[in-house]
């Protein structure tokens, strides 16, 4: 008898080791692929069971949670949400997240590990922190002369200071709520599917994620090409420029929509943009010379993450010297997103060095604690200190006497570069608005913003200049905008709204 009793226990005893085998399977090895199967509810349900931190803009939350009751409890808000589109994108229960709400996404959810009193706090306790806030470098008044100077325009308009990477303004024109795609149920399909239905793309975020041909603002980049390489040494002597000019290699004849360019000096090719001027100088260069300037600046480098991801601006290494010459005027395939034509500016206001743009500034816990700081870093030099200051001189010009007048703020210096860009079939397309420009408050030693402004349906009438009617109006908006001490200059600018959240909850925005 007691040898069957041995057997059932002996047979117990397996079982009990298959299920503890079993277990640990499902628990442990394939815990992952539970969790992640589409069928698992409890993730979201954990997800959206407590209020998201919040995204800030000069200490004031642009985000918020409304709790809505439901399995699904809290949803995200907005405060001026097309406003900050750009900045904050979306938080989604059913389209996920995009822009600062999925790079900090671990923080603001509260998962992130540096949230918890301990390590490992959050494997052993299966829970999370309260939702982390991001302080963000954007600076309100800025943001909404950028806004209000677009009107509703296709564009796109980027600021940031040069001596520290800090993004002061992130614009994209046309935008959206992005609280409109919070929450579940049919309207938030139905926004889903207007908002990419709409020609106008307004979830397109043209500032970081959209490249155009940037036109003549390009000539910052070729000038600093020549300058450096020795091909150019004197502002004011004139070069063997002909007017028009025959592409190398081709019957193609290039023009100009000003007079004087023929033999015409660097300074004044680049005061009234000649593009004769500046295509031979790109072809005289050189592809390495003017490939070799291009990357020093940011192009056909991986974008950067500010921290969310920045597409890659590109300068084509594979041409022929007409190709060549026109790559210098920023036509053939030179591409740029706006960001990175205000870090072309930002590197000649700040010596030639470009800094690593950023638009984090710290993340701290919900109670304010500091999670973590983002510090001022430089990417790369993109030309020598007195290149800098010679094309600081040429760009100043362009705004006391030049295309750029429109851009001049009295009693400060600024400088700046018009562009237009042709595109679409045979060149049939309304050309691109461009203005690229930095200003300099007096007695200071540093500039205190960079800009770059690009419209996409502007009225251009003149190519090469249409920048200085379109876009330097909007650029020097900005850049008075970011001059005003503490962000004063705002009044009026931007689309009228409540106070929005000031914590966790309440709905807000939508």
């Amino acid at each position: 008898m007691s040898r069957y009793i041995r057997h059932a226990a002996a047979f117990c005893a397996l079982l009990l080791v298959a299920l503890l085998v079993n277990a640990t399977r499902v628990q442990v090895l394939d815990a992952e692929t539970y969790d992640d199967n589409p069928a698992n509810r409890r993730r979201a349900i954990e997800r959206f069971h407590q209020p998201r931190g919040d995204i800030l803009v000069e200490g004031r939350p642009v985000t918020g949670s409304a709790d809505t009751g439901e399995m699904l409890r809290y949803e995200r808000t907005y405060r001026d949400g097309p406003l900050y589109a750009p900045v904050t994108g979306f938080s989604s229960q059913v389209y996920g997240t995009t822009f600062l709400e999925h790079a900090e996404d671990a923080l603001l959810s509260g998962t992130d590990p540096m949230l918890a009193p301990l390590p490992l706090w959050h494997d052993l306790t299966r829970t999370r922190s309260p939702g982390g806030d991001v302080a963000t470098t954007v600076r309100a008044a800025v943001q909404r002369a950028a806004y209000a100077g677009l009107g509703g325009r296709k564009g796109a308009v980027a600021a940031l200071e040069p001596g520290t990477g800090r993004i002061l303004a992130l614009v994209s024109s046309p935008s959206y709520d992005p609280g409109r795609l919070a929450g579940t149920g049919d309207g938030v399909t139905g926004a889903w599917e207007r908002l990419n239905a709409d020609p106008g793309k307004p979830m397109l975020n043209r500032a970081l994620r959209q490249t155009y041909p940037p036109g003549s603002t390009f000539k910052v980049v070729t000038a600093a090409a020549a300058l450096d390489s020795g091909l150019v040494t004197d502002l004011d002597a004139p070069t063997d420029s002909p007017d028009p000019y025959t592409l190398p290699g081709t019957a193609t004849r290039l023009s100009n929509e000003v007079s004087g360019c023929e033999d015409a000096s660097l300074r004044y090719a680049f005061q009234w943009s000649c593009n004769t001027v500046f295509a031979k100088l790109g072809a005289d260069a050189g592809l390495d010379t003017m490939a070799g300037a291009a990357r020093r600046f940011g192009f056909n480098t991986p974008g950067p993450t500010v921290p969310s991801a920045v597409a890659t601006s590109t300068f084509a290494t594979t041409v022929d010297r007409a190709q060549l010459a026109l790559s210098a005027i920023g036509q053939y395939d030179t591409r740029a997103t706006p960001l990175q034509m205000a870090m072309v500016a930002a590197a000649v206001a700040n010596g030639g060095y470009v800094k690593a743009p950023r638009l984090v500034d710290r993340t701290t816990t919900g109670s304010g604690d500091t999670v973590g700081a983002t510090a001022s870093r430089t990417l790369r030099q993109a030309m020598g200190p007195r290149t800098a200051a010679r094309l600081r001189e040429l760009m100043t010009d362009v705004v006391e006497e030049g295309t750029g007048g429109n851009a001049a703020i009295p009693g400060v210096t600024v400088g700046g570069k018009t562009g237009t860009a042709q595109h679409g079939f045979g060149n049939t397309g309304t050309p691109y608005a461009w203005f690229v420009s930095w200003a300099q408050r007096p007695r200071e030693v540093e500039a205190a913003v960079a800009v770059a402004v690009v419209v996409e349906d502007a009225a251009a009438d003149r190519a090469d200049i249409s920048g200085g009617g379109s876009a330097a109006p909007i650029a020097r908006e900005v850049m008075r905008a970011a001059l005003a001490k503490g962000g004063a200059a705002s009044g009026g600018y931007g689309p009228s709204g409540g106070q929005g959240p000031t914590g966790r909850q309440g709905p807000t925005g939508r």
